[in-house]
């Protein structure tokens, strides 16, 4: 499975080998094949890609490339061809290569009519979204494929086999964080102690975090926090992590100055995850060093985890409640879409669409700029937030659009300052309450790490580094039983744009006494039916 860092070394790679050249049919077959196999990683190339597909207009034509699974339709031209130029046609009409393989749709059945329609010749890239066949196309130049490789992405993924995919990856990274868990309680001098516990819960996430950051970037470096561990003997690296920990909770101006430059070149952190210093850390074993060093660093990458999969993984996987009870409880990313689709998510992105379509640039903008707005203002509460799912694939679905109204307004062009950050939607616009003390912490992290992910594609969208650290700590999850907190402590009723969440239901017989006098006392006699 080809990672991300692997694909932009690709695409760049790619780019140097095609630049300059590009004859239309001596070239186009090698072309698409190079990138479907090398860029995005197909295998079995002649069974994914078609070349010269026959359709019956007045005469025979030939399709230049359809890609059935994922419903995209490709004419190619030569290189130097005008792309938005008509060409002139054997029966004296002139088309643009859009208006040609348009053409071409009307021949085939209405299965095989595709989504994507891209016209290319091999410098530039133009990409027609069926979905809006009167709209403008994205522009991608073959010299910015090392940044925009992401924006061809839909070549060889559809919707389920990227969540399949993210599924798979936070899946196998819940596996790792359960081995290492396991691992290190043992090594606790009383496993059962509540103390210990909840120490190990909180070790757990800074080391996820540590791994995320190092593969994400973060840090600065790759394998960074791995290879500051791999020059310590087992028996040091409880005192190293101690250390590190300390480091990344202080502002460099603070910092010892006459600290070793290893432990230097780490980050202020800040956002409260490190500030505890007084959770037990015990002594680690060979068997944790290696499965930290060289299965959970060197041989993942964390950078790709679906932050809304992932916390709910993570929590369930680590929380002793749902450990004893052997279950999982955790709503997918398709029954969250079933609440904020129709809640808020279909208006919005009907009123960017329509933003879209308005002709006058000006006019266009401004609408840009209030719609961006508007996603900032809004306010969400989650009441029963667990690791905060919900509340993460929110805030990833209106950076998504955020990042869209961002790529719409300024065309792939460096538009920006060196110190104006186009991201308004924040993290602290997200509210939740949650029981559960490990729980919160999970969800804090797993926002963090969504807007660590959503900065990224903005940084690609306007080819400018964004700042991510240090952490903005909002107290945005309370710790608390939202049945006997008044939810107005959390967020006021006045800011509060909308309530969702998937309380946690549980069957009569699993109800404990507790819970069963807290709903006698909310519901009286109804409560027992």
């Amino acid at each position: 499975m080809i990672t991300a860092k692997e694909q932009q070394k690709a695409a760049k790679e790619f780019a140097k080998r095609w630049d300059g050249r590009g004859y239309e049919k001596g070239e186009s077959n090698l072309f698409w094949i190079d990138l479907l196999t090398h860029v995005y990683g197909v295998e079995n190339i002649a069974e994914f890609i078609r070349f010269e597909d026959q359709v019956h207009l007045d005469h025979t034509s030939f399709i230049d490339g359809y890609i059935q699974s994922t419903k995209v339709m490709i004419e190619q031209k030569s290189i130097g061809k005008d792309l938005r130029k008509g060409i002139k046609q054997s029966d004296g009409t002139f088309l643009t290569p859009f208006q040609q393989a348009k053409r071409y749709v009307t021949e085939l059945p209405l299965s095989q009519h595709p989504r994507w329609i891209i016209t290319c010749n091999f410098s530039e890239f133009l990409v027609y979204d069926m979905e809006k066949p009167n709209g403008e196309p994205e522009q991608i130049f073959l010299r910015d494929l090392e940044k925009d490789y992401y924006r061809l992405q839909f070549l060889v993924k559809t919707g389920s086999e990227n969540l399949k995919r993210e599924m798979e990856i936070s899946l196998k990274a819940g596996e790792l964080v359960g081995r290492l868990y396991n691992a290190i309680l043992k090594q606790y001098n009383d496993p059962k102690d509540p103390r210990s516990l909840r120490s190990l819960n909180m070790l757990c996430v800074r080391l996820v975090f540590c791994l995320y950051a190092e593969d994400a970037g973060i840090f600065g470096q790759h394998e960074m926090f791995g290879q500051y561990l791999a020059q310590f003997q087992p028996k040091d690296v409880r005192r190293a992590l101690l250390e590190l920990f300390r480091v990344l909770d202080t502002r460099p101006e603070d910092r010892d100055p006459y600290l070793d430059d290893d432990l230097a070149a780490f980050p202020y952190v800040n956002g409260g995850l490190f500030a505890d210093d007084s959770i037990e850390v015990p002594r680690f074993t060979e068997e944790i060093v290696d499965l930290l060093i060289h299965h959970a660093s060197e041989g993942f990458d964390w950078s790709e985890i679906s932050p809304t999969i992932f916390g709910a993984v993570f929590e369930s996987t680590l929380n002793p409640d749902t450990r004893r009870s052997g279950g999982m409880h955790y709503t997918s990313i398709e029954n969250i879409h079933k609440v904020i689709d129709p809640l808020f998510l279909d208006a919005l992105k009907a009123e960017l669409a329509e933003i879209e379509q308005i002709k006058v640039r000006k006019t266009r903008d401004r609408k840009l700029e209030a719609f961006r707005e508007k996603l900032s203002e809004l306010v969400f509460l989650d009441p029963a937030c667990g690791s905060g799912n919900f509340l993460t694939e929110s805030y990833i679905a209106l950076r998504k659009l955020e990042n869209e109204s961002i790529a719409i307004q300024y065309d792939n062009q460096q538009m920006f300052g060196d110190v104006i950050n186009p991201v308004r939607v924040s993290i602290k616009q997200f509210y939740g309450i949650e029981i559960n003390d490990f729980a919160v912490s999970v969800a804090r992290t797993a926002l963090w790490i969504a807007e660590s992910q959503m900065l990224r594609r903005t940084e690609e969208i306007i080819h400018q580094n964004i700042d991510f650290l240090p952490l903005k700590s909002y107290p945005n999850i309370t710790e608390g039983n939202a049945l006997h907190i008044g939810w107005e402590s959390v967020v006021p009723k006045d800011r509060l744009s909308y309530i969702m969440g998937n309380p946690p239901f549980v069957g009569a017989n699993n109800v404990s006494k507790e819970q069963k006098n807290e709903l006698f006392n909310l519901f009286g006699e109804k409560s027992k039916a």
